[in-house]
């Protein structure tokens, strides 16, 4: 059974691993541990103000993860939403777990809006979120302090109702 679980800092290098596992080998993004040294200090990158980040577990083994920026004026930034190739899938349903854990944590806290960014080469994921209520938006209609990473080149935004 999958548990969703604000971070513990035992689950670290499994954290690292999963996401640079995926992002390399799986979908060949060129990106590494030194690109994202947010991995280095989840609590004090993420955990800031109303800020979080969530891991998705079976037992004991991390199976997916999920954070979220505040970046401020009542809007956040939806960032390492990733989950193990064997937990895929609307079957097992754990990155449908990860974001409504994500979103009523935002409505609870008075978000308005979500914002994130991923690469194109991340196909299924942008199937997902568009499916989940997410629309497209150019990269200019990004608010001034969303936090961009460079191999990121398609935007999307979430309004969540009151």
């Amino acid at each position: 059974m999958i548990q969703i679980t604000p971070y513990q800092p035992i689950y670290q290098q499994a954290i690292i691993d999963l996401i640079l596992n995926i992002q390399q080998n799986e979908f060949n993004v060129p990106i590494t541990l030194h690109d994202q040294p947010d991995l280095l200090i989840i609590p004090e990158f993420y955990c800031q103000r109303k800020g979080n980040f969530w891991l998705a577990l079976d037992g004991d083994k991390l199976v997916g993860t999920i954070a979220l920026i505040d970046i401020g004026d009542e809007m956040g930034a939806l960032r390492k939403m990733f989950v193990h190739r064997d937990y895929r899938g609307k079957n097992v349903g754990v990155a449908l777990f990860l974001l409504n854990t994500l979103l009523q944590h935002c409505q609870k806290s008075g978000f308005k809006s979500i914002y994130l960014g991923t690469n194109p080469r991340l196909q299924a994921a942008m199937r997902f979120y568009e499916k989940n209520g997410f629309s497209q938006l150019p990269l200019e209609s990004l608010p001034p302090q969303y936090p961009r990473m460079q191999v990121d080149t398609v935007f999307y935004q979430y309004h969540l109702t009151l």
